[in-house]
C-alpha cells in the first residue's frame, strides 16, 4: 500500500487552524484521542447514534452500516473513525480522497480490506470522479467491475469484496455528489463543541500528559479555542511549554494569557488572520458587504483558507453575517475590535 493512503491534510495557518498538521501526529498528541465510545467526549447525539448502530451490528454479526460525516474541521470525524474500528474489533485504513488519484488506488486499497475493516476517506469530496464511481458497487454490494480489453473483444468481471464498512468525512457536504451521499445508511453533522465539553477533554488531556491545571486555566484555555477539540490539545501543549519555562510548571490562567499572547489568539479565540479579516471587510468595505472573492485578494489568502478555516468561528461566534449580497461585519465585531460602529452609522 502506498504511503499515500496514510497521509493528512494540512496547512501553514498556525496555532488554531482546525486541519491536522504534523505536531498533531506526534505521538502524545494521538495518544490523547479516546479509544472507546465510553471516552468520547461531546456530540452526544451522533455518540448514541454510533453506540446503536456498533451495538445491533455486533448482536447481528456483520459490519456497521457506512457512516458519513460532515462539519468544520478538528471536531473529531478521524477519532469517531478509529472508535468505531475499536469497538467492532476492525482493522483501519486510512486515507483520503485527494491521494485516490486512480481507480487502480482505490481498488487496491479495497482488496486488502478484510471481513469487517474499516476503510476512512478523509476529504470524501475531493474524491476523482472516475475514482467515485468505483466506490457505488463497492458501498452497495460488495464488489468491484473490472472491464478487459477494449472493443469488440471488451468483457467485463465482477470481483467480489469482503463486507467492510466506510467512513466518509467532509467539510463540505454540498460538495458530495448524491448518488455517493445517498449510498451512507448513517450521516451525522458535527458541531462545534460546548464549553464546558471543551473543559472536559481540556482537563483529560492535561491528565494524560501529567500536566498540572486548575479548572480555572482550562475554561481559559477553552474559552479560546474555537470550540474545536484538535485546537484544545494543541494549545495545552503551548500553554505546557509556556508554564515549564517561565513559570513554575503548573498552568494557571495568567500563564494561559500569557502563552496565547505569544502566539497571537485573544480571549475570544482569534488569530491575527480572523482580526485582519474583519478588519479588512470594516475599513476596507465599510463594513461589508463584500463578496468572497475581493476579500481573498486584498487579503492575499486563497478564498478555501478563509472559507474552510476562517469564517466557520466567525459566523458561530457572531462576528460575521453572510448575506446573498457578500459578508458582513456584526456590531459585535466592531466592540471586539475596538472600532466605534454607532459613529459611522452602520447599526
Amino acid at each position: 500500500m502506498s504511503d499515500d493512503v496514510l497521509t493528512y491534510s494540512s496547512d501553514r495557518k498556525g496555532v488554531l487552524t482546525p486541519r491536522e498538521t504534523p505536531q498533531d501526529r506526534e505521538r502524545e498528541i494521538l495518544s490523547l484521542r479516546p479509544e472507546t465510545i465510553a471516552d468520547y467526549v461531546g456530540q452526544e447525539e451522533t455518540v448514541e447514534t454510533l453506540r446503536i448502530a456498533i451495538e445491533a451490528a455486533r448482536l447481528r454479526q456483520e459490519p456497521v452500516d457506512h457512516v458519513l460525516f460532515h462539519g468544520p474541521p478538528g471536531l473529531g470525524k478521524t477519532t469517531l473513525a478509529h472508535i468505531i474500528a475499536h469497538e467492532t474489533g476492525g482493522t483501519l485504513t486510512v486515507t483520503s480522497g485527494p491521494a485516490l488519484e486512480k481507480g487502480g488506488d482505490l481498488i487496491g486499497v479495497l482488496t486488502h480490506l478484510k471481513e469487517g475493516d474499516i476503510l476512512f476517506i478523509d476529504e470524501i469530496h475531493r474524491t476523482p470522479k472516475t475514482v467515485e464511481e468505483l466506490l457505488y458497487p463497492a458501498m452497495e454490494d460488495f464488489a468491484i467491475d473490472f472491464v478487459f480489453d477494449k472493443g469488440v473483444h471488451a468483457r467485463s468481471h465482477r470481483y467480489r469484496l469482503r463486507h467492510f464498512c466506510l467512513v466518509g468525512a467532509t467539510t463540505r457536504v454540498g460538495l458530495l455528489s448524491a448518488p455517493l451521499r445517498d449510498r451512507f445508511g448513517i450521516v451525522r453533522s458535527l458541531d462545534f463543541y460546548e464549553l464546558d465539553d471543551l473543559v472536559g477533554i481540556t482537563l483529560r488531556s492535561a491528565a494524560l500528559l501529567d500536566v498540572p491545571i486548575d479548572t480555572e486555566a482550562a475554561a481559559e484555555l477553552a474559552r479560546r479555542c474555537r470550540g474545536t477539540p484538535r485546537i484544545v490539545n494543541r494549545l495545552l501543549k503551548r500553554v505546557r511549554d509556556y508554564s515549564q519555562v517561565r513559570a513554575d510548571g503548573r498552568i494557571t490562567p495568567t500563564t494561559v494569557d500569557a502563552a496565547l499572547k505569544l502566539e497571537g489568539v485573544d480571549d475570544q479565540g482569534l488569530t491575527k488572520l480572523d482580526r485582519r479579516y474583519l478588519q479588512t471587510i470594516i475599513s476596507f468595505y465599510d463594513g461589508g458587504p463584500v463578496g468572497i472573492e475581493a476579500l481573498a485578494a486584498t487579503l492575499q489568502e486563497e478564498t478555501d483558507t478563509l472559507v474552510d478555516v476562517v469564517e466557520p468561528y466567525l459566523l458561530k461566534s457572531g462576528f460575521l453575517m453572510r448575506t446573498s449580497a457578500g459578508r458582513r461585519t456584526s456590531e459585535s465585531a466592531y466592540r471586539h475590535l475596538g472600532i466605534a460602529a454607532q459613529q459611522q452609522g452602520l447599526f
